[in-house]
C-alpha cells in the first residue's frame, strides 16, 4: 500500500464504470496549534470568516477518544480551510523527508493588484512573505501560517488559450519527465532529501 490509501498499480488497472466527477475541493484540513490563534490569522488577517464549528470527545470516522475542536474558514467560492485544534497545544510536524517549500495550500486571488494589496496586508501585520514569483502562467506570493503551514496566494497572468495549449500537452511533458526520472535515478544523480 503507498502513503495515500490506495493500492500502487497502472491507472488502467482499475476497474469500470467510469470515476465520479469531482466538482471542486469542499475543505483543506490541517492540524492547528491553537485554535483561535489560527482563526485571527485566517479571519481577521487573510479575511476568510469563520463559518462552522465542530467540537466531540471521539472521531466520528473512527470512535476514537480524542477531544477535539474542528473549525472551517469559507473562501468566495464556497469551499473551506479547516483545522483541527487537538488540545495539546501542538503544531503539525513536518515531512522529514520533504523541503519545507513542497508542501503548502495555494489559494486564488482575482488580480495582481490583489496580490500586492494582500502582500503589504500581511507584511504590515509582521508576516514574512516571499516573492511576488512569475511563474510564466500565475504570480505568487508564499508565507507561513501560525501553524508552519506555508500558503501561496496566487493569480493568473495568462489567457485560458495559454492553459488550454499547456493541457494539451500535459500527458508528453509527464512523460519527459518519467524518462528523465528513471534516467536519473538509474545514473545515480537524483537528489536525496532527509
Amino acid at each position: 500500500m503507498s502513503g495515500i490509501g490506495v493500492q500502487s498499480r497502472p491507472m488502467n488497472a482499475f476497474p469500470a464504470p467510469s470515476p465520479v466527477p469531482v466538482r471542486g475541493l469542499h475543505h483543506f484540513a490541517w492540524r492547528c496549534r491553537d485554535a483561535e490563534e489560527t482563526r485571527r490569522f485566517y479571519e481577521d488577517l487573510l479575511g476568510l470568516p469563520l463559518v462552522h464549528v465542530i467540537k466531540s470527545d471521539h472521531v466520528p470516522s473512527t470512535g476514537e477518544y480524542c477531544p477535539y475542536v474542528h473549525i472551517f474558514f469559507q473562501m468566495a467560492d464556497g469551499s473551506y480551510v479547516a483545522f483541527f485544534d487537538l488540545g495539546d497545544n501542538v503544531n503539525a510536524l513536518p515531512s522529514p523527508n520533504t523541503p519545507a517549500w513542497v508542501n503548502h495550500l495555494a489559494l486564488r486571488v482575482d488580480s495582481v493588484e490583489a496580490l500586492l494589496a494582500a502582500k503589504a496586508r500581511l507584511e504590515a501585520a509582521g508576516v514574512e512573505v516571499l516573492g511576488v514569483t512569475d511563474h510564466h502562467i500565475i504570480e505568487s506570493i508564499y508565507f507561513f501560517d501560525p501553524n508552519g503551514i506555508r500558503l501561496e496566494l496566487t493569480t493568473p497572468t495568462v489567457p485560458q488559450s495559454t492553459m488550454d495549449a499547456h493541457a494539451r500537452r500535459a500527458h508528453d511533458d509527464l512523460d519527459a519527465w518519467t524518462e528523465k526520472k528513471a534516467r536519473l535515478l538509474t545514473e545515480g544523480k537524483a537528489p536525496r532529501h532527509g
